[in-house]
C-alpha cells in the first residue's frame, strides 16, 4: 500500500454530535485501534485487531462522506474502502470485518460477483464505481506504507477453515466493540464505558451461602457436600474441557459454579479467567437460575440475557441499573453472564455487529453448559466445535453439566476429550436413585390413563402433544386438577405452577397433565409420575419430578412409563420418532432404565443414526471448503441466515381476559400503534406463540385482529380456556422454549 498526504489545512471528521462538536477521524481511528488491540490481547491478536481498528474508517475521508456528514449531503457508504486496503495488504480476513462493521459481515462470493452484490468480492469492485482513491486515505490513520502482520497465534483444529472463520469473528467483535464504544463515548462527551467488576468478592459471597446451610445432616445432604468438596478439588486442575455428571438433585447448579469461581480464581495469571458464562436450554430454567444466583451474588455482578428480559427502555426510564444492565447486555462486560443456548451459539455464528460485539468477552471465560444432553442435534457438530475453539484457542474452559451425560468425545477434535469433575457417576447415580421406573407392558387409551390418574392423592402425567394433554385432562375428575402447556401465556403458566407448589406442599390433592415443559429445571416434587414413552433422557429428566427431596422410599416413588393405544396416538415428528426408538430397544435390554451406562449408550446409538444430519445444514462442512479459495471465501452471511436454532416459525397472538388489566393497557397502546421493545416484551408475558399453520386457520375463522406481520390480538376470548390455555387446530408438540 502506498499513502499520499491529504491536504495539510484539510481535518477529515468521523463524527458529528448532537451539540455541534465534531470528533476528528484521525483520533476515532487511533481510539478504535487501541482499544480493539486491548480486547484482542485476551486472546494474543492484539496486531490484527489494532490494525483493523485503524483501518476501518479510512473511507470517511472520502469528500461525498465528508459532505454527507458536515453539510447533510446525500449519505454514501465508506465500509468498502477499508476493505479494499485490507485485501490488497493480504489481510483479507480483517476486510471481511471492515467490510461488515455496519451492515454485517458478507459471504466471500466469487469473481463473478458484480460490485452491486452484497458479498466481500463485491465490495472490493466498488473502488472504480465510487471513484475512491484508497491510497490517500491511510495518512489519516497514521499507517506506515506496508504493514506486515504477525501470523495469527492460533491452532487450527482438525482442518484451517473452521478456526480460521471462527478467529474472523473474534476480531470481528473486537473491532466493533471498540467501534461502538469510542463512538458511544464521543456523543456522550463522556469516558469510554468499561464495566469489569472482580470475581474475588464474589467467592466470599458464595461461601458465605454454603456456611448458611450448616452441617449435613442426612445421606443426601452429605454427598451433595461431596460432590461441592470435588468441584473446589478440581477447581485447580489446568484450564480446558469437562464435564459435570450429577443426578437430579446432586447440588448441580451451585457446585457447578464453585467449580467456576475457585477456577477462575486459581488461574488468575495474565490474561486471566474474568467471568462465568451459564449457558441453560430455555428460558424458564434461566429466570429461576439467575434469580438463585442473584440472591447470593447480587443484582450488580448477574446479567440474565435472553429473548424476556431486556432493557432498553433504560433511556427512555433513566433507570441507572437498568442502564448498566442494557450495555452490559450489548458486550457481556459483566462477572456473571446468564444466558439461553439460542443467544449463546447464534452469537458464535452471526455475523451482525449487534450480536457479534460480545463475543471477544467470551475468551478467558469459564463455560458452563447446563442440561448439555440438550445441545440442539440439528447443530450438533457446528456447536461441539465451536466450543472445542473457545477452549483451545480462546483459553476458556468449558464444562458440560447434566445428569444425562451426552456421548460427545468422538465428536470434539482427538486432543481433546472432556475430564470428569466427579469421576464416581455410577456411584452418585445409586445414593441419588429415588425412583423406580414401571415399564407399563399394556397400552393405555386415554380414558384408562385417566382413571389411573383420578385414583392417585398427588401425582404428575407429561405426554408428548398438546393435544393428548388437553384430552387427559379433560377426563380428569375431583379437586386440584391442573395443565401445562405452551397454549397458556406465561403468567398464566407461572400463576399454575405457584398454586401446584403449595398444594403439594399442603399435602392436598393435586393431578397435573403437561407436556414436556415441565421437565427441565422446575422445581416440583411428585409422589409419582407418568412419563409417555420417549427419548430415554426425557424419561430420566421426567423422573426428576419424582420424590425429588428423597422423603419416600423408593418403592413408594413409581415413575410409570407408558405408551398410548395406537388409534390414539398422534402422530410424531421424526425428530421424536428416533428417540423413542433407540430407548424402547435399549429399555428392552436393561433394567436400570437410567444408569450412566445405558444413558451413554442411549446417544452413542442416537448420533450415530443421526450421522451427517447432527449439521443439517453443512455449516463445518462449508467453512472448511472455504478456505480452499485463494483467499478465503467464507460464507458468513449464509451461514447466520441458517444457523437457527429455533426453526418452526411462530405468531405471537395477544390474549386480553376482562380481569387481566395490565394486558388490557397493553392492547391499548400496542392498537394506537405504539410501538417499543419493552411494550412488546410487557405483550408477551399474556401471549401465546402458534405455529404458522394454526394461526392461519384462527385468522381464518376470523377470530383474530391484526396489528401487524409478527402481532395479532384474539378478538374471541371464549376460545381462551383459563384452564387449558388457547383452543387452537394446532396438535403440534408442546416443547418449553
Amino acid at each position: 500500500m502506498h499513502s499520499s498526504s491529504p491536504p495539510a489545512s484539510f481535518c477529515y471528521s468521523a463524527h458529528t454530535s448532537e451539540d455541534g462538536r465534531t470528533q476528528p477521524l484521525s483520533e476515532h481511528l487511533q481510539d478504535v485501534g487501541n482499544l480493539a488491540g486491548c480486547f484482542a490481547w485476551q486472546f494474543r491478536c492484539e496486531a490484527w485487531a489494532k490494525h483493523a481498528g485503524l483501518v476501518h474508517d479510512i473511507g470517511k475521508s472520502a469528500p461525498a462522506f465528508q459532505r454527507y456528514l458536515l453539510n447533510g449531503g446525500p449519505k454514501t457508504e465508506h465500509a468498502a474502502a477499508a476493505a479494499i486496503a485490507l485485501y490488497q495488504a493480504n489481510t483479507h480476513l480483517l476486510a471481511y470485518c471492515a467490510a461488515g462493521h455496519h451492515a454485517g459481515m458478507p459471504d466471500g462470493g466469487d469473481s463473478a460477483d458484480t460490485p452491486d452484490a452484497p458479498t466481500l468480492r463485491a465490495k472490493l469492485q466498488r473502488k472504480n464505481k465510487y471513484g475512491w482513491d484508497i491510497s490517500g486515505y491511510l495518512n489519516e490513520a497514521g499507517l506506515p506504507p506496508s504493514t506486515v502482520l504477525p501470523p495469527p497465534p492460533i491452532v487450527t483444529l482438525e482442518g484451517h477453515g473452521f478456526s480460521l472463520s471462527f478467529l474472523t469473528r473474534m476480531l470481528f467483535s473486537c473491532l466493533v466493540d471498540a467501534d461502538y464504544l469510542d463512538t458511544e463515548a464521543f456523543m456522550n462527551n463522556a469516558p469510554i464505558r468499561r464495566n469489569e467488576l472482580p470475581l474475588t468478592p464474589l467467592l466470599t459471597l458464595l461461601e458465605r451461602h454454603f456456611d448458611s446451610f450448616g452441617v449435613p445432616k442426612n445421606e443426601l445432604n452429605r454427598k451433595r457436600a461431596q460432590i461441592l468438596a470435588r468441584c473446589r478439588e478440581a477447581a485447580q486442575l489446568p484450564r480446558g474441557l469437562y464435564s459435570l455428571t450429577v443426578p437430579t438433585g446432586g447440588g448441580k447448579t451451585l457446585s457447578s459454579m464453585a467449580f467456576a469461581l475457585y477456577h477462575a480464581l486459581h488461574h488468575a495469571e495474565e490474561p486471566g479467567l474474568r467471568r462465568i458464562i451459564y449457558v441453560i436450554p430455555y428460558t424458564n430454567i434461566i429466570e429461576q437460575t439467575a434469580g438463585v444466583f442473584r440472591e447470593i451474588f447480587g443484582d450488580e455482578a448477574v446479567l440474565e440475557h435472553h429473548s424476556n428480559a431486556g432493557y432498553e427502555d433504560a433511556e427512555e426510564t433513566r433507570n441507572l441499573d437498568r442502564l448498566y444492565k442494557r450495555h452490559a447486555s450489548e458486550n457481556w462486560d459483566i462477572p456473571i453472564v446468564v444466558t439461553t443456548s439460542v443467544q449463546f451459539f447464534e452469537s458464535l455464528f452471526s455475523n451482525r455487529p449487534s450480536k457479534c460485539r460480545k463475543l471477544h468477552n467470551i475468551a478467558n471465560s469459564v463455560v458452563i453448559f447446563d442440561e448439555a444432553q440438550m445441545l440442539p442435534m440439528p447443530y450438533l457438530l457446528p456447536c461441539v466445535r465451536a466450543i472445542a475453539e473457545l477452549v483451545k484457542n480462546y483459553r476458556c474452559t468449558a464444562v458440560l453439566c447434566s445428569a444425562t451425560q451426552p456421548a460427545l468425545d468422538p465428536y470434539f477434535p482427538k486432543e481433546m476429550r472432556p475430564v470428569q469433575i466427579c469421576p464416581d457417576f455410577e456411584e452418585l447415580h445409586t445414593v441419588f436413585r429415588r425412583t423406580r421406573f414401571v415399564v407399563e407392558k399394556e397400552a393405555f387409551s386415554t380414558e384408562a390413563l385417566a382413571g389411573r390418574l383420578n385414583r392417585e392423592h398427588q401425582t404428575l402425567c407429561i405426554v408428548n402433544t398438546r393435544m393428548q394433554a388437553q384430552a387427559v385432562f379433560e377426563l380428569l375428575q375431583g379437586e386440584g386438577c391442573y395443565h401445562l402447556s405452551t397454549l397458556m401465556y406465561p403468567l398464566h403458566r407461572k400463576r399454575t405452577l405457584e398454586i401446584i407448589r403449595q398444594r403439594l406442599k399442603d399435602n392436598i390433592p393435586c393431578k397435573v397433565i403437561s407436556t414436556s415443559l415441565i421437565e427441565a429445571g422446575v422445581d416440583l416434587d411428585f409422589p409419582s409420575v407418568y412419563r409417555e414413552r420417549a427419548g430415554l433422557d426425557s424419561m430420566i429428566q421426567a423422573a426428576g419430578r419424582c420424590n425429588r427431596e428423597g422423603t419416600r422410599s423408593i418403592e413408594e416413588s413409581p415413575v410409570h412409563l407408558f405408551c398410548f393405544v395406537q388409534d390414539q396416538s398422534p402422530r410424531i415428528p421424526a425428530s421424536l420418532a428416533l428417540p423413542f426408538q433407540v430407548a424402547d430397544k435399549l429399555m428392552q435390554e436393561c433394567e436400570d432404565v437410567g444408569s450412566p451406562s445405558i444413558i451413554r449408550a442411549y446417544f452413542e446409538q442416537l448420533y450415530r443414526y443421526k450421522g451427517s444430519s447432527l449439521d443439517k445444514e453443512n455449516i463445518v462442512g462449508r467453512l472448511e471448503d472455504g478456505v480452499k479459495s485463494r483467499p478465503p471465501s467464507f460464507p458468513f452471511a449464509s451461514i447466520a441466515e441458517n444457523f437457527r436454532l429455533i426453526e418452526q416459525s411462530t405468531r405471537q397472538i395477544l390474549v386480553v381476559l376482562y380481569d387481566e388489566p395490565a394486558a388490557i393497557e397493553i392492547a391499548t397502546h400496542l392498537r394506537q400503534g405504539l410501538r417499543s421493545q419493552k411494550l412488546l416484551r410487557d405483550a408477551g408475558r399474556f401471549s401465546v406463540n402458534v405455529y404458522e399453520n394454526a394461526y392461519a386457520a384462527l385468522l381464518g375463522a376470523g377470530v383474530l385482529d391484526v396489528l401487524d406481520d409478527k402481532l395479532a390480538v384474539l378478538r374471541d376470548v371464549s376460545l381462551y380456556n383459563r384452564q387449558i390455555g388457547l383452543r387452537t387446530p394446532d396438535t403440534g408438540i408442546g416443547v418449553w422454549a
